[in-house]
């Protein structure tokens, strides 16, 4: 395991504030301090860690052997805890993120809180490192591939037809294709980030990658 994976389990072992914490913060205040880490990229969830490794990739980069990990929150509601750890007021290690836009305000505040702003909005937390996406990640790829590519991808990846079972719910039948791919990627667990994977994969580079991850991937 590289010292970035290391450092990931370690904070978010520390975070979890449980019986292990203590090992878990000598461990990451070590890695920390040896120099190999540069940035913590602070998401949501494990589907946002793939999407932004796989980018990088399709670019040329190892984000790990850049000293940078990518965090999974577990969730926006502890962004808090991980600024706390992490920012300056803990470690002082520099600082990255990505949430969606439901979440927003948890970011904000976390932000403030930590001393990087007064007041802060959408423009002034852009600046610090973190975006917004428009909805959530899966509405950014759909919208930027397109329905019909996304279930391009959902027929290779063979749950095309669940996918069209899934579209003749009742709760569905209303709702745009785009509304229902999106409830589609919640609905078992694991699919997000599975499909995460493939929808990076899919995007040209040139012309579909959504702004929130094309710039964060810009900033480290």
């Amino acid at each position: 395991m590289d010292a970035t994976a290391q450092f990931r389990e370690a904070v978010i072992a520390w975070a979890a504030d449980g019986a292990g914490a203590p090992a878990a913060a000598a461990a990451a205040q070590q890695l920390a301090a040896g120099g190999a880490l540069r940035t913590a990229v602070l998401v949501e969830g494990i589907s946002d860690q793939v999407a932004l490794d796989a980018l990088a990739a399709r670019h040329g980069r190892d984000l790990a052997a850049e000293g940078i990990a990518v965090i999974p929150l577990g969730g926006a509601t502890s962004i808090g805890r991980f600024v706390n750890l992490l920012g300056p007021q803990g470690l002082d290690i520099e600082l990255a993120g990505l949430c969606d836009a439901g979440e927003e305000d948890h970011f904000l505040r976390a932000l403030e809180r930590a001393g990087l702003g007064r007041d802060l909005a959408r423009a002034d937390m852009e600046p610090l490192g973190f975006y917004v996406c428009v909805a959530d990640l899966e509405e950014e790829l759909i919208r930027s591939l397109g329905a019909d590519s996304v279930q391009q991808v959902i027929d290779a990846e063979g749950d095309l037809r669940t996918f069209r079972t899934f579209q003749k719910q009742p709760a569905q039948r209303e709702r745009t294709v785009e509304q229902q791919l999106r409830r589609f990627m919640g609905t078992i667990r694991g699919r997000k980030i599975h499909y995460a994977r493939s929808l990076i994969d899919d995007l040209d580079l040139t012309s579909q990658v959504p702004r929130p991850l094309e710039r964060l991937l810009a900033h480290l």
